[in-house]
C-alpha cells in the first residue's frame, strides 16, 4: 500500500510504501476511493493537538469499498461501499458510551490520530464504526467531505436548536453542507466570511444563503443560533452579539484559539455558548437520512494522494472553495 505519513509534527507528509494491513478479529480492510481533508487534519499535521502515535497517517473522511474481512465481522461483504469517520473505535462499557454519548467515551480511539486513517491506498477500520454507504446517491468523491464536514455539521445544526435564523461562522467545507441542509429545513441561512473574503461570500451565495458579509458584521436581522467552524475563539463574542436573547452558540470544531474577555452583558439574557465533540454511529444515521432528503450540492476540489501537502497548504491558506479530496 502507499501512505502519506506525517512523521513529526509541522512538517510535511512523506510519501511511503508499505505492507498492505491485515485486518484483525472486528476489523475490516477498505481500500480507499477517496478521502477528504479535514481541518482536524490540518490540526494534527501543524501540531495543534499532541500527537498520539509516531509515524501517524492522517485522514478521517474516508470512502472506500471493503476488500477484506477479520473474524468476526458480521453485516458487512467484500465490495460493500463504506464511509469511515473521524470516531474510529469507543469502549462501549464507560458512563458515556452506556448513556448513548460514544462521542465522550473515556478511551476511544480517532482514526487518523490514533488509528491510521485514509490518506492511503487502505486502511483498517473497526467494522462497528464504518458507515455503509451502498443506497447514497453521491460518487466516492462528493460522498467522502460527508463523513466529519457532514457529520460535525449536522451535529452542529442539532445543537443549535430549531431557531429559524442561523448563523455560520467559517464558510469552508462543514458550512457549505449545512448551509443548504438548514435552508431545506426552510431556514435563513446568513454566512460569516473572513473580512473582505468575497470569493467565499460569493460561495455561500451560490449555495444557497440568505446573505454574506464579513465577521463581525451586523446581519440583517437577529440570529436564534450561531455555529462557527473557524477556529477562531474572537468569533464567539462576535457571535454572542449578533444572536437574540435566548440565542446559542455552538462551537463546532475540536480545537480553537482562545477566546477573549468579553463584558458579561454578552451573555446575559440566557444566551448559549455550547461546543460539540466528535459525533456518534446516531449522527450518521440521522445525517445520511436528511442528505438522502435535501441532496446537498457537495464543492470539491481533488488532489492526488501525493498531492496531500498541497491540499494541506490551500485548506491552511484559505484557498478553498468547499473541500479538497484526495484520490489514491
Amino acid at each position: 500500500m502507499r501512505a502519506m505519513v506525517l512523521r513529526a509534527p509541522r512538517s510535511p507528509l512523506v510519501l511511503e510504501e508499505r505492507p498492505d494491513p491485515t485486518p484483525g478479529p472486528g476489523e475490516i480492510r477498505v481500500r480507499v476511493a477517496a478521502c477528504a481533508v479535514c481541518r482536524t487534519d490540518l490540526h494534527v499535521v501543524d501540531g495543534d493537538l499532541a500527537p498520539h502515535r509516531a509515524a501517524i497517517v492522517p485522514g478521517h473522511e474516508i470512502v472506500g469499498r471493503i476488500d477484506a474481512l477479520g473474524r468476526g465481522v458480521e453485516g458487512l461483504a467484500i465490495g460493500d461501499r463504506v464511509g469511515i469517520p473521524w470516531l474510529g473505535h469507543a469502549c462501549g462499557v464507560c458512563p458515556y458510551c452506556e448513556s448513548g454519548a460514544e462521542n465522550l467515551c473515556d478511551a476511544p480511539q480517532f482514526t487518523g490520530w490514533d488509528r491510521d486513517g485514509g490518506f492511503a491506498s487502505h486502511v483498517v477500520a473497526d467494522a462497528a464504526f464504518a458507515v455503509p454507504l451502498g443506497d447514497l446517491d453521491l460518487d466516492d468523491v462528493a460522498a467522502a467531505p460527508l463523513m466529519c464536514a457532514g457529520l460535525i455539521g449536522w451535529r452542529s445544526l442539532v445543537r443549535a436548536g430549531e431557531g429559524r435564523v442561523l448563523g455560520l461562522y467559517g464558510f469552508g467545507a462543514a458550512a457549505h453542507i449545512v448551509a443548504q441542509v438548514a435552508r431545506h429545513q426552510g431556514r435563513r441561512v446568513f454566512a460569516f466570511t473572513r473580512p473582505g473574503d468575497v470569493t467565499a461570500q460569493d460561495f455561500a451565495r451560490s449555495v444557497g444563503c440568505d446573505w454574506a458579509g464579513d465577521a463581525g458584521a451586523t446581519p440583517p436581522a437577529p440570529l436564534d443560533a450561531a455555529i462557527i467552524f473557524a477556529p477562531v475563539g474572537e468569533l464567539v463574542p462576535e457571535a454572542l452579539k449578533a444572536v437574540k436573547k435566548g440565542g446559542r452558540v455552538v462551537c463546532g470544531g475540536i480545537h480553537m484559539s482562545d477566546i477573549p474577555a468579553f463584558p458579561y452583558a454578552l451573555l446575559w439574557q440566557e444566551r448559549e455558548v455550547v461546543s460539540v465533540a466528535n459525533l456518534t454511529r446516531a449522527d450518521a444515521r440521522d445525517f445520511l437520512r436528511a442528505a438522502r432528503v435535501a441532496k446537498p450540492h457537495i464543492a470539491t476540489r481533488v488532489y492526488r494522494l501525493e498531492e496531500a501537502n498541497a491540499a494541506l497548504d490551500d485548506l491552511r491558506a484559505g484557498r478553498l472553495s468547499g473541500a479538497a479530496v484526495l484520490v489514491p
